[in-house]
Protein backbone atom coordinates (compact mmCIF):
# COMPACT_ATOMS: atom_id res chain seq x y z
CA UNK A 1 0.00 0.00 0.00
CA UNK A 2 1.35 3.62 -1.09
CA UNK A 3 2.01 5.48 1.96
CA UNK A 4 -0.72 8.18 3.06
CA UNK A 5 0.66 11.31 1.94
CA UNK A 6 0.33 13.13 5.52
CA UNK A 7 1.76 10.65 6.89
CA UNK A 8 4.51 11.03 4.37
CA UNK A 9 4.38 14.44 4.89
CA UNK A 10 5.08 14.81 8.26
CA UNK A 11 7.71 12.40 8.70
CA UNK A 12 9.93 14.09 6.36
CA UNK A 13 8.86 17.52 8.13
CA UNK A 14 10.55 15.95 11.33
CA UNK A 15 13.32 14.21 9.23
CA UNK A 16 14.14 17.64 8.01
CA UNK A 17 13.94 19.44 11.85
CA UNK A 18 16.11 16.83 12.85
CA UNK A 19 18.75 16.18 10.53
CA UNK A 20 21.27 17.87 12.79
CA UNK A 21 20.56 16.76 15.59
CA UNK A 22 19.65 12.84 14.09
CA UNK A 23 23.18 12.64 12.90
CA UNK A 24 25.20 13.91 16.17
CA UNK A 25 23.05 11.46 17.87
CA UNK A 26 23.71 8.68 15.65
CA UNK A 27 27.41 9.55 15.54
CA UNK A 28 27.21 9.33 19.35
CA UNK A 29 26.20 5.78 19.38
CA UNK A 30 28.52 5.09 16.86
CA UNK A 31 31.82 6.09 19.01
CA UNK A 32 30.21 3.96 21.92
CA UNK A 33 29.55 0.51 19.74
CA UNK A 34 32.80 1.09 17.95
CA UNK A 35 35.45 -0.43 20.69
CA UNK A 36 32.84 -4.03 20.70
CA UNK A 37 31.57 -5.49 23.71
CA UNK A 38 31.92 -2.56 26.41
CA UNK A 39 32.96 -5.49 29.37
CA UNK A 40 36.26 -7.11 27.75
CA UNK A 41 37.65 -3.16 28.28
CA UNK A 42 37.33 -3.42 31.65
CA UNK A 43 40.22 -4.53 34.20
CA UNK A 44 40.28 -7.89 35.52
CA UNK A 45 38.89 -5.98 38.91
CA UNK A 46 36.48 -4.62 37.57
CA UNK A 47 34.72 -7.67 36.14
CA UNK A 48 35.49 -9.60 38.76
CA UNK A 49 33.48 -7.05 40.97
CA UNK A 50 30.78 -7.32 37.82
CA UNK A 51 30.62 -11.45 38.45
CA UNK A 52 31.55 -11.86 41.75
CA UNK A 53 27.73 -12.55 43.11
CA UNK A 54 26.69 -14.64 39.79
CA UNK A 55 26.74 -18.49 40.38
CA UNK A 56 28.70 -19.55 36.76
CA UNK A 57 30.99 -16.34 36.99
CA UNK A 58 34.22 -18.54 36.03
CA UNK A 59 32.07 -19.50 32.63
CA UNK A 60 31.10 -16.08 32.28
CA UNK A 61 34.70 -14.70 32.16
CA UNK A 62 36.16 -17.06 30.15
CA UNK A 63 33.67 -16.78 27.72
CA UNK A 64 31.82 -14.19 24.92
CA UNK A 65 28.29 -15.07 26.47
CA UNK A 66 26.09 -12.42 25.69
CA UNK A 67 25.20 -11.01 29.24
CA UNK A 68 22.03 -9.09 29.43
CA UNK A 69 21.01 -6.33 32.07
CA UNK A 70 17.63 -5.79 33.61
CA UNK A 71 16.45 -2.82 34.69
CA UNK A 72 13.40 -3.36 36.63
CA UNK A 73 10.30 -1.15 38.18
CA UNK A 74 8.76 -3.94 40.23
CA UNK A 75 7.59 -3.32 43.24
CA UNK A 76 4.90 -4.92 45.06
CA UNK A 77 2.87 -2.13 46.28
CA UNK A 78 1.62 -1.10 42.45
CA UNK A 79 -0.63 -3.71 40.78
CA UNK A 80 0.94 -3.50 37.14
CA UNK A 81 4.65 -3.68 38.83
CA UNK A 82 4.16 -6.78 41.05
CA UNK A 83 3.96 -9.31 38.52
CA UNK A 84 7.93 -8.49 37.68
CA UNK A 85 8.89 -9.96 40.91
CA UNK A 86 9.23 -13.22 39.56
CA UNK A 87 10.48 -11.93 36.45
CA UNK A 88 14.81 -11.82 37.05
CA UNK A 89 14.96 -15.78 38.02
CA UNK A 90 12.65 -16.73 35.34
CA UNK A 91 14.60 -14.23 33.16
CA UNK A 92 18.03 -15.58 34.21
CA UNK A 93 16.47 -19.59 33.16
CA UNK A 94 16.04 -18.56 29.97
CA UNK A 95 19.23 -16.61 29.23
CA UNK A 96 21.05 -19.47 30.24
CA UNK A 97 19.02 -21.44 27.86
CA UNK A 98 20.10 -18.83 25.02
CA UNK A 99 23.41 -19.56 25.68
CA UNK A 100 23.93 -16.16 27.65
CA UNK A 101 23.74 -14.53 31.35
CA UNK A 102 21.27 -11.94 32.78
CA UNK A 103 22.29 -9.90 35.79
CA UNK A 104 19.63 -7.08 37.51
CA UNK A 105 21.40 -3.99 36.32
CA UNK A 106 19.26 -1.85 38.26
CA UNK A 107 16.00 -0.96 39.99
CA UNK A 108 13.77 2.18 38.62
CA UNK A 109 11.16 3.91 40.75
CA UNK A 110 7.59 3.29 40.18
CA UNK A 111 5.02 5.86 41.70
CA UNK A 112 1.17 5.45 40.67
CA UNK A 113 -0.87 8.37 39.64
CA UNK A 114 -3.74 6.74 41.14
CA UNK A 115 -2.57 6.49 44.58
CA UNK A 116 -1.57 10.31 44.28
CA UNK A 117 -4.00 11.92 42.39
CA UNK A 118 -5.15 15.15 44.38
CA UNK A 119 -2.40 14.80 47.16
CA UNK A 120 1.03 16.74 47.22
CA UNK A 121 2.80 13.43 46.03
CA UNK A 122 0.96 14.16 42.55
CA UNK A 123 3.81 16.59 42.02
CA UNK A 124 6.92 14.84 41.78
CA UNK A 125 4.67 12.16 39.11
CA UNK A 126 5.89 13.79 35.72
CA UNK A 127 9.63 14.34 37.46
CA UNK A 128 9.96 10.60 37.98
CA UNK A 129 10.31 10.22 34.51
CA UNK A 130 13.58 12.00 34.43
CA UNK A 131 14.36 10.35 37.62
CA UNK A 132 13.57 6.65 36.16
CA UNK A 133 15.90 7.98 33.38
CA UNK A 134 18.79 8.98 35.69
CA UNK A 135 18.73 5.69 37.74
CA UNK A 136 19.00 3.77 34.02
CA UNK A 137 21.86 5.46 33.20
CA UNK A 138 23.41 4.71 36.44
CA UNK A 139 22.22 0.94 36.22
CA UNK A 140 23.61 0.65 32.88
CA UNK A 141 27.01 2.70 33.83
CA UNK A 142 28.52 -0.51 34.84
CA UNK A 143 29.14 -0.90 31.26
CA UNK A 144 29.13 -4.73 30.83
CA UNK A 145 26.03 -5.11 29.30
CA UNK A 146 25.58 -6.77 25.76
CA UNK A 147 21.91 -6.03 25.29
CA UNK A 148 18.74 -4.52 28.22
CA UNK A 149 15.83 -5.76 28.90
CA UNK A 150 13.09 -2.88 30.30
CA UNK A 151 10.75 -4.25 32.80
CA UNK A 152 7.87 -1.39 33.09
CA UNK A 153 4.28 -0.40 32.41
CA UNK A 154 3.03 2.67 34.02
CA UNK A 155 2.83 6.14 32.95
CA UNK A 156 6.27 7.79 33.58
CA UNK A 157 7.80 4.32 33.57
CA UNK A 158 8.22 3.71 30.18
CA UNK A 159 8.83 6.69 28.84
CA UNK A 160 12.09 7.01 31.46
CA UNK A 161 12.81 3.78 30.45
CA UNK A 162 13.01 5.02 26.81
CA UNK A 163 15.30 8.26 27.41
CA UNK A 164 17.44 6.00 29.16
CA UNK A 165 17.43 3.50 26.17
CA UNK A 166 17.94 6.20 23.28
CA UNK A 167 21.09 7.69 25.87
CA UNK A 168 22.36 4.03 25.61
CA UNK A 169 21.60 3.60 22.04
CA UNK A 170 24.54 1.20 21.30
CA UNK A 171 22.94 -1.11 23.54
CA UNK A 172 20.10 -3.44 21.99
CA UNK A 173 16.89 -2.74 23.80
CA UNK A 174 13.58 -4.91 24.29
CA UNK A 175 10.77 -4.04 26.55
CA UNK A 176 9.00 -6.62 28.54
CA UNK A 177 5.25 -6.22 29.56
CA UNK A 178 3.70 -7.80 32.34
CA UNK A 179 0.37 -7.37 31.21
CA UNK A 180 -3.25 -5.83 32.59
CA UNK A 181 -5.37 -7.61 35.47
CA UNK A 182 -8.36 -9.31 34.49
CA UNK A 183 -11.88 -7.44 34.17
CA UNK A 184 -13.43 -6.65 37.06
CA UNK A 185 -15.89 -4.04 38.12
CA UNK A 186 -17.15 -2.34 34.61
CA UNK A 187 -14.79 1.39 34.74
CA UNK A 188 -18.55 3.14 33.33
CA UNK A 189 -20.03 1.37 36.88
CA UNK A 190 -17.03 3.10 38.94
CA UNK A 191 -17.29 6.30 37.21
CA UNK A 192 -21.31 6.21 38.28
CA UNK A 193 -19.88 5.93 41.70
CA UNK A 194 -17.63 8.46 42.13
CA UNK A 195 -19.92 10.98 40.51
CA UNK A 196 -22.78 9.93 43.00
CA UNK A 197 -20.02 10.20 45.89
CA UNK A 198 -19.55 13.72 44.80
CA UNK A 199 -22.64 14.72 44.77
CA UNK A 200 -23.00 13.31 48.27
CA UNK A 201 -25.78 10.73 47.22
CA UNK A 202 -23.60 7.49 47.97
CA UNK A 203 -21.55 7.23 50.87
CA UNK A 204 -17.56 6.56 51.21
CA UNK A 205 -18.44 2.56 52.24
CA UNK A 206 -19.88 2.48 48.62
CA UNK A 207 -17.35 4.07 47.09
CA UNK A 208 -14.44 2.10 48.38
CA UNK A 209 -16.20 -0.91 47.31
CA UNK A 210 -16.60 -0.01 43.82
CA UNK A 211 -12.62 1.38 43.01
CA UNK A 212 -11.80 -2.37 45.09
CA UNK A 213 -13.73 -4.14 42.75
CA UNK A 214 -12.47 -2.28 40.00
CA UNK A 215 -8.93 -2.92 40.96
CA UNK A 216 -8.70 -6.37 42.24
CA UNK A 217 -5.74 -8.21 41.21
CA UNK A 218 -2.10 -7.98 39.97
CA UNK A 219 -1.55 -6.17 36.60
CA UNK A 220 -2.31 -3.01 35.16
CA UNK A 221 -5.40 -0.76 34.98
CA UNK A 222 -7.51 -2.02 32.57
CA UNK A 223 -8.91 1.29 31.29
CA UNK A 224 -7.41 2.78 28.22
CA UNK A 225 -4.87 5.52 30.32
CA UNK A 226 -1.45 6.50 30.22
CA UNK A 227 -0.07 2.80 31.32
CA UNK A 228 -2.08 0.70 28.86
CA UNK A 229 -1.42 3.53 25.80
CA UNK A 230 2.54 3.12 27.11
CA UNK A 231 1.89 -0.56 26.29
CA UNK A 232 0.10 0.22 22.80
CA UNK A 233 3.31 2.47 22.10
CA UNK A 234 5.97 0.04 22.40
CA UNK A 235 4.33 -2.45 20.36
CA UNK A 236 3.44 0.12 17.58
CA UNK A 237 7.02 0.93 17.62
CA UNK A 238 8.65 -2.13 17.67
CA UNK A 239 9.93 -2.67 21.05
CA UNK A 240 7.64 -5.57 22.45
CA UNK A 241 7.23 -8.60 20.62
CA UNK A 242 4.35 -8.42 18.44
CA UNK A 243 0.97 -8.93 20.60
CA UNK A 244 2.65 -9.41 24.04
CA UNK A 245 1.26 -5.79 25.66
CA UNK A 246 -2.16 -7.12 26.90
CA UNK A 247 -1.88 -10.76 27.87
CA UNK A 248 -2.78 -11.35 31.37
CA UNK A 249 -0.27 -11.79 34.10
CA UNK A 250 0.75 -15.19 35.55
CA UNK A 251 0.02 -16.92 32.64
CA UNK A 252 1.48 -19.82 30.69
CA UNK A 253 1.32 -17.24 27.56
CA UNK A 254 3.04 -14.37 29.52
CA UNK A 255 5.66 -16.67 30.81
CA UNK A 256 6.67 -17.80 27.41
CA UNK A 257 6.61 -14.55 26.04
CA UNK A 258 8.71 -12.90 28.13
CA UNK A 259 11.05 -16.29 27.50
CA UNK A 260 11.15 -15.60 24.04
CA UNK A 261 11.61 -11.32 24.91
CA UNK A 262 14.43 -12.78 26.42
CA UNK A 263 16.00 -14.86 23.47
CA UNK A 264 15.78 -12.21 21.08
CA UNK A 265 17.54 -9.76 23.85
CA UNK A 266 20.40 -12.26 23.17
CA UNK A 267 20.30 -12.67 19.68
CA UNK A 268 20.65 -8.96 18.71
CA UNK A 269 23.81 -8.27 20.50
CA UNK A 270 26.90 -6.98 18.82
CA UNK A 271 28.18 -10.63 19.62
CA UNK A 272 26.34 -11.81 16.65
CA UNK A 273 25.10 -11.05 13.43
CA UNK A 274 21.71 -9.60 14.11
CA UNK A 275 22.92 -6.77 15.79
CA UNK A 276 19.82 -4.07 16.72
CA UNK A 277 21.14 -0.75 18.44
CA UNK A 278 17.93 0.52 20.38
CA UNK A 279 19.48 3.77 18.62
CA UNK A 280 18.33 2.52 15.10
CA UNK A 281 15.09 1.21 16.23
CA UNK A 282 14.07 4.49 17.23
CA UNK A 283 14.11 6.73 14.11
CA UNK A 284 11.20 9.10 13.09
CA UNK A 285 9.24 6.69 11.44
CA UNK A 286 9.31 4.45 14.90
CA UNK A 287 8.40 7.82 16.75
CA UNK A 288 5.73 8.60 13.51
CA UNK A 289 4.25 5.42 14.25
CA UNK A 290 3.72 5.73 17.54
CA UNK A 291 1.48 8.72 17.34
CA UNK A 292 -0.72 7.20 14.84
CA UNK A 293 -1.33 4.27 17.42
CA UNK A 294 -1.96 6.94 20.11
CA UNK A 295 -4.40 8.66 17.75
CA UNK A 296 -6.31 5.24 16.52
CA UNK A 297 -6.84 4.46 19.62
CA UNK A 298 -7.63 6.98 21.37
CA UNK A 299 -4.61 6.94 23.65
CA UNK A 300 -3.83 9.41 26.50
CA UNK A 301 -2.88 12.96 26.67
CA UNK A 302 0.15 12.20 28.84
CA UNK A 303 2.13 10.68 25.65
CA UNK A 304 2.00 14.10 23.87
CA UNK A 305 4.09 15.01 26.84
CA UNK A 306 6.44 12.26 27.00
CA UNK A 307 6.93 11.50 23.35
CA UNK A 308 8.63 14.89 22.19
CA UNK A 309 11.38 14.26 25.34
CA UNK A 310 11.36 10.33 24.41
CA UNK A 311 12.25 11.30 20.60
CA UNK A 312 14.52 14.02 21.78
CA UNK A 313 16.42 11.46 23.59
CA UNK A 314 16.79 9.88 20.26
CA UNK A 315 17.66 12.97 18.56
CA UNK A 316 14.42 13.20 16.92
CA UNK A 317 12.62 17.07 17.46
CA UNK A 318 8.67 16.49 17.62
CA UNK A 319 6.38 19.50 17.58
CA UNK A 320 2.63 19.96 18.95
CA UNK A 321 1.57 20.54 14.76
CA UNK A 322 3.15 16.49 13.79
CA UNK A 323 0.50 15.47 16.46
CA UNK A 324 -2.19 17.73 15.27
CA UNK A 325 -1.74 16.91 11.81
CA UNK A 326 -1.22 12.93 11.87
CA UNK A 327 -4.62 13.32 14.18
CA UNK A 328 -6.71 14.91 11.25
CA UNK A 329 -5.70 12.03 8.94
CA UNK A 330 -5.88 9.25 11.48
CA UNK A 331 -9.06 7.58 12.25
CA UNK A 332 -10.10 6.13 15.44
CA UNK A 333 -10.69 2.73 15.53
CA UNK A 334 -10.82 1.35 18.87
CA UNK A 335 -13.70 2.41 21.55
CA UNK A 336 -11.82 1.16 25.13
CA UNK A 337 -12.67 3.39 28.07
CA UNK A 338 -12.92 5.85 28.24
CA UNK A 339 -14.25 6.58 24.94
CA UNK A 340 -16.09 3.25 25.23
CA UNK A 341 -17.19 0.76 27.66
CA UNK A 342 -14.88 -1.79 26.88
CA UNK A 343 -11.65 -2.40 28.86
CA UNK A 344 -8.17 -3.66 27.07
CA UNK A 345 -8.75 -7.03 27.83
CA UNK A 346 -12.46 -6.34 25.61
CA UNK A 347 -10.00 -4.78 23.23
CA UNK A 348 -7.65 -7.55 22.58
CA UNK A 349 -9.97 -10.25 22.65
CA UNK A 350 -11.83 -8.42 19.00
CA UNK A 351 -8.13 -8.53 17.53
CA UNK A 352 -6.46 -5.81 19.47
CA UNK A 353 -2.98 -4.76 18.28
CA UNK A 354 -2.53 -7.20 15.59
CA UNK A 355 -6.11 -6.14 14.11
CA UNK A 356 -5.07 -2.14 14.41
CA UNK A 357 -1.48 -2.51 13.05
CA UNK A 358 -2.33 -5.22 9.78
CA UNK A 359 -5.36 -2.41 9.02
CA UNK A 360 -3.37 0.91 9.50
CA UNK A 361 -0.69 -0.69 7.14
CA UNK A 362 -3.16 -1.78 4.72
CA UNK A 363 -3.91 2.11 4.45
CA UNK A 364 -0.94 3.36 4.02
CA UNK A 365 -0.96 4.95 7.49
CA UNK A 366 2.52 3.02 8.91
CA UNK A 367 5.56 2.68 8.16
CA UNK A 368 6.13 -1.04 7.33
CA UNK A 369 10.11 -0.46 6.73
CA UNK A 370 10.83 -0.12 10.21
CA UNK A 371 13.58 -2.10 12.39
CA UNK A 372 11.90 -3.72 15.40
CA UNK A 373 12.95 -6.09 17.80
CA UNK A 374 10.76 -8.82 16.68
CA UNK A 375 13.50 -9.12 13.28
CA UNK A 376 11.93 -7.13 10.43
CA UNK A 377 9.19 -4.61 9.72
CA UNK A 378 6.53 -3.80 10.87
CA UNK A 379 4.41 -6.05 8.93
CA UNK A 380 5.27 -8.77 11.97
CA UNK A 381 3.32 -6.88 14.52
CA UNK A 382 0.03 -8.47 12.31
CA UNK A 383 0.54 -11.25 14.08
CA UNK A 384 -0.37 -12.63 17.52
CA UNK A 385 1.18 -15.02 19.56
CA UNK A 386 -0.19 -18.76 20.11
CA UNK A 387 0.90 -21.05 22.67
CA UNK A 388 1.52 -24.70 21.03
CA UNK A 389 2.99 -27.02 23.23
CA UNK A 390 4.80 -24.71 25.57
CA UNK A 391 6.51 -23.22 22.51
CA UNK A 392 5.49 -19.78 21.00
CA UNK A 393 3.83 -19.89 17.60
CA UNK A 394 2.97 -16.53 15.45
CA UNK A 395 0.09 -16.60 13.34
CA UNK A 396 -1.75 -14.05 11.35
CA UNK A 397 -3.91 -12.31 13.43
CA UNK A 398 -7.71 -10.87 12.84
CA UNK A 399 -8.05 -9.65 9.56
CA UNK A 400 -11.99 -8.54 10.59
CA UNK A 401 -13.35 -7.12 14.03
CA UNK A 402 -14.61 -9.64 16.64
CA UNK A 403 -16.39 -7.02 18.02
CA UNK A 404 -17.71 -4.06 15.52
CA UNK A 405 -18.50 -1.99 19.16
CA UNK A 406 -14.88 -2.43 20.21
CA UNK A 407 -12.95 -2.27 17.33
CA UNK A 408 -13.50 -1.51 13.36
CA UNK A 409 -11.44 -1.29 10.56
CA UNK A 410 -9.74 2.31 9.28
CA UNK A 411 -12.12 2.10 6.49
CA UNK A 412 -14.91 2.03 8.59
CA UNK A 413 -13.78 3.65 11.88
CA UNK A 414 -15.85 5.04 14.87
CA UNK A 415 -14.88 9.16 14.12
CA UNK A 416 -12.67 9.93 10.90
CA UNK A 417 -9.96 11.85 12.72
CA UNK A 418 -8.21 10.66 16.45
CA UNK A 419 -9.42 13.28 17.76
CA UNK A 420 -6.95 15.57 19.08
CA UNK A 421 -6.86 18.86 18.50
CA UNK A 422 -3.66 21.67 18.93
CA UNK A 423 -4.99 24.75 20.27
CA UNK A 424 -3.70 28.49 20.20
CA UNK A 425 -4.16 31.86 20.52
CA UNK A 426 -4.15 35.15 22.83
CA UNK A 427 -3.77 32.18 26.16
CA UNK A 428 -1.42 30.11 24.78
CA UNK A 429 -0.43 26.90 23.11
CA UNK A 430 -2.00 23.84 24.05
CA UNK A 431 -4.23 20.22 23.27
CA UNK A 432 -7.71 19.25 23.64
CA UNK A 433 -8.47 15.55 23.34
CA UNK A 434 -12.19 15.06 21.99
CA UNK A 435 -12.66 11.65 20.82
CA UNK A 436 -14.67 11.25 24.09
CA UNK A 437 -16.31 14.50 23.73
CA UNK A 438 -19.58 15.31 22.32
CA UNK A 439 -19.58 17.00 18.92
CA UNK A 440 -22.09 19.57 20.70
CA UNK A 441 -19.60 20.55 23.19
CA UNK A 442 -16.30 21.13 21.21
CA UNK A 443 -16.82 24.50 21.25
CA UNK A 444 -17.66 26.41 24.71
CA UNK A 445 -17.43 29.73 25.19
CA UNK A 446 -18.47 31.24 28.37
CA UNK A 447 -17.38 33.24 31.53
CA UNK A 448 -13.93 32.11 33.46
CA UNK A 449 -13.89 31.35 37.06
CA UNK A 450 -10.09 31.42 37.89
CA UNK A 451 -8.53 29.06 40.82
CA UNK A 452 -4.98 28.80 41.21
CA UNK A 453 -5.94 24.88 43.10
CA UNK A 454 -7.80 22.09 42.46
CA UNK A 455 -8.87 21.92 46.13
CA UNK A 456 -10.13 25.49 45.35
CA UNK A 457 -12.64 24.38 42.66
CA UNK A 458 -13.61 21.36 44.66
CA UNK A 459 -14.56 23.61 47.18
CA UNK A 460 -16.50 26.12 45.27
CA UNK A 461 -18.86 23.11 43.62
CA UNK A 462 -19.69 22.23 47.43
CA UNK A 463 -20.55 25.82 47.77
CA UNK A 464 -22.93 25.49 45.43
CA UNK A 465 -20.96 28.34 43.27
CA UNK A 466 -21.43 27.14 39.90
CA UNK A 467 -24.54 27.58 38.65
CA UNK A 468 -24.20 28.74 35.19
CA UNK A 469 -22.04 28.17 32.37
CA UNK A 470 -18.57 28.72 33.11
CA UNK A 471 -14.76 27.77 31.71
CA UNK A 472 -13.15 26.75 34.99
CA UNK A 473 -9.76 27.83 34.66
CA UNK A 474 -6.52 26.12 37.25
CA UNK A 475 -3.68 28.19 36.52
CA UNK A 476 0.02 27.47 38.19
CA UNK A 477 0.03 23.97 37.44
CA UNK A 478 2.54 24.21 34.86
CA UNK A 479 6.06 22.03 35.24
CA UNK A 480 7.89 25.34 36.89
CA UNK A 481 5.67 26.28 38.91
CA UNK A 482 4.87 22.61 40.61
CA UNK A 483 6.27 19.90 38.56
CA UNK A 484 2.84 19.46 36.88
CA UNK A 485 -0.20 17.36 38.48
CA UNK A 486 -2.47 15.79 36.70
CA UNK A 487 -6.03 17.35 37.73
CA UNK A 488 -8.03 14.05 37.06
CA UNK A 489 -9.42 13.95 40.29
CA UNK A 490 -11.82 17.17 39.16
CA UNK A 491 -12.92 15.07 36.62
CA UNK A 492 -16.30 14.04 38.47
CA UNK A 493 -16.76 17.78 39.87
CA UNK A 494 -16.94 18.85 36.11
CA UNK A 495 -19.22 15.84 34.98
CA UNK A 496 -21.72 16.34 37.33
CA UNK A 497 -21.68 20.23 36.51
CA UNK A 498 -21.95 19.61 32.62
CA UNK A 499 -24.89 16.31 33.48
CA UNK A 500 -27.02 19.31 34.92
CA UNK A 501 -26.98 20.83 31.98
CA UNK A 502 -24.22 23.20 32.42
CA UNK A 503 -21.63 24.11 29.16
CA UNK A 504 -18.35 23.35 30.81
CA UNK A 505 -14.88 23.42 30.07
CA UNK A 506 -11.44 23.31 31.82
CA UNK A 507 -8.65 25.41 30.88
CA UNK A 508 -5.25 24.79 32.48
CA UNK A 509 -1.29 24.77 32.08
CA UNK A 510 -1.85 21.25 33.92
CA UNK A 511 -2.16 17.52 32.96
CA UNK A 512 -5.29 15.31 32.76
CA UNK A 513 -5.07 11.69 33.28
CA UNK A 514 -5.48 9.60 30.07
CA UNK A 515 -8.54 8.07 32.07
CA UNK A 516 -10.58 11.95 31.61
CA UNK A 517 -13.04 11.89 28.56
CA UNK A 518 -16.39 13.57 28.32
CA UNK A 519 -15.72 16.85 29.88
CA UNK A 520 -14.07 18.99 27.27
CA UNK A 521 -10.48 20.14 28.54
CA UNK A 522 -7.87 22.31 27.50
CA UNK A 523 -4.38 21.53 28.78
CA UNK A 524 -0.71 21.72 28.86
CA UNK A 525 -1.13 25.26 27.85
CA UNK A 526 2.05 27.24 27.08
CA UNK A 527 3.61 29.55 28.12
CA UNK A 528 2.37 28.69 31.59
CA UNK A 529 1.30 30.97 34.13
CA UNK A 530 4.51 30.66 36.41
CA UNK A 531 6.79 31.32 32.95
CA UNK A 532 4.60 34.36 32.05
CA UNK A 533 1.62 33.00 30.38
CA UNK A 534 -1.26 34.69 29.68
CA UNK A 535 -3.33 33.01 32.25
CA UNK A 536 -1.96 34.53 34.74
CA UNK A 537 -3.66 37.73 32.90
CA UNK A 538 -7.19 35.83 33.60
CA UNK A 539 -9.59 37.38 36.22
CA UNK A 540 -13.17 35.77 37.14
CA UNK A 541 -16.09 36.75 34.71
CA UNK A 542 -13.65 37.39 31.67
CA UNK A 543 -15.39 35.71 28.43
CA UNK A 544 -13.44 32.66 27.24
CA UNK A 545 -13.93 30.93 23.70
CA UNK A 546 -12.13 27.23 23.43
CA UNK A 547 -12.88 26.16 20.02
CA UNK A 548 -11.96 22.68 19.32
CA UNK A 549 -13.26 23.10 15.67
CA UNK A 550 -11.28 25.82 14.52
CA UNK A 551 -8.22 25.05 17.15
CA UNK A 552 -8.39 28.14 18.88
CA UNK A 553 -7.83 29.25 22.71
CA UNK A 554 -8.79 33.07 23.22
CA UNK A 555 -9.76 35.55 25.81
CA UNK A 556 -12.23 38.11 23.91
CA UNK A 557 -11.68 40.61 26.61
CA UNK A 558 -9.72 43.58 25.19
CA UNK A 559 -7.94 44.83 27.62
CA UNK A 560 -6.26 41.41 28.30
CA UNK A 561 -2.67 42.14 27.15
CA UNK A 562 -2.54 45.31 29.46
CA UNK A 563 -3.08 44.07 32.86
CA UNK A 564 -0.80 43.18 35.01
CA UNK A 565 -0.37 39.00 35.57
CA UNK A 566 -1.25 37.81 39.39
CA UNK A 567 1.31 36.93 41.57
CA UNK A 568 2.83 33.23 41.88
CA UNK A 569 3.29 31.49 45.26
CA UNK A 570 5.66 29.02 45.13
CA UNK A 571 5.68 28.12 49.01
CA UNK A 572 2.84 25.92 48.78
CA UNK A 573 4.95 23.58 46.57
CA UNK A 574 8.18 24.03 48.08
CA UNK A 575 8.11 21.23 50.68
CA UNK A 576 6.85 18.27 51.85
CA UNK A 577 6.05 14.68 50.33
CA UNK A 578 9.49 14.98 48.83
CA UNK A 579 8.85 18.19 47.01
CA UNK A 580 12.06 20.03 48.35
CA UNK A 581 14.21 17.85 46.45
CA UNK A 582 12.70 18.54 43.42
CA UNK A 583 13.24 22.59 43.70
CA UNK A 584 15.59 22.41 40.83
CA UNK A 585 13.74 20.23 38.60
CA UNK A 586 11.29 22.78 38.88
CA UNK A 587 13.82 25.78 38.01
CA UNK A 588 15.50 24.07 35.44
CA UNK A 589 12.40 22.09 33.48
CA UNK A 590 11.27 22.94 29.91
CA UNK A 591 8.11 23.87 27.83
CA UNK A 592 5.17 21.36 27.74
CA UNK A 593 5.63 21.69 23.94
CA UNK A 594 8.50 20.36 24.19
CA UNK A 595 8.01 17.73 26.60
CA UNK A 596 8.00 19.28 30.15
CA UNK A 597 11.34 17.36 30.45
CA UNK A 598 15.14 18.36 32.76
CA UNK A 599 17.35 15.67 31.14
CA UNK A 600 16.88 15.93 27.45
Amino acid sequence: MTLHATLERVTDRIRERSVESRAAYLAKIARAAEDGPRRAHLSCGNQAHAYAAMPDKQDFAETRKPNIGIVTAYNDMLSAHQPYERYPELIRRAAHAAGATAQVAGGVPAMCDGVTQGRAGMELSLFSRDVIALATGVALSHDTFDAALYLGVCDKIVPGLIIAAATFGHIPAVFVPAGPMPSGLPNDEKSRVRQQFATGEVGREALMAAEMASYHSPGTCTFYGTANSNQMLMEFMGLHLPGSSFVNPNTPLREALTQAAVTRAAGITRLGNDYLPAGEVLDERAFVNGIVGLMATGGSTNLILHLPAMARAAGVLLDLQDFHDLSENVPLMARVYPNGLADVNHFHAAGGLGFMIGRLLDAGLLHADVKTIAGGGLDLYAQEPQLRAGQIHWVEGASTSLNDKILRPASDPFAPTGGLKQLSGNLGRGVIKVSAVAPERHVIEAPARVFSDQDEVKAAFKRGEFTEDTIVVVRFQGPRANGMPELHSLTPTLAVLQDRGLRVALVTDGRMSGASGKVPAAIHVSPEAADGGALALLRDGDRLRLDAVAGTLECLEPDLTSRAPASFDPRPSAEGMGRELFAAFRAHVGPATQGAAVVV
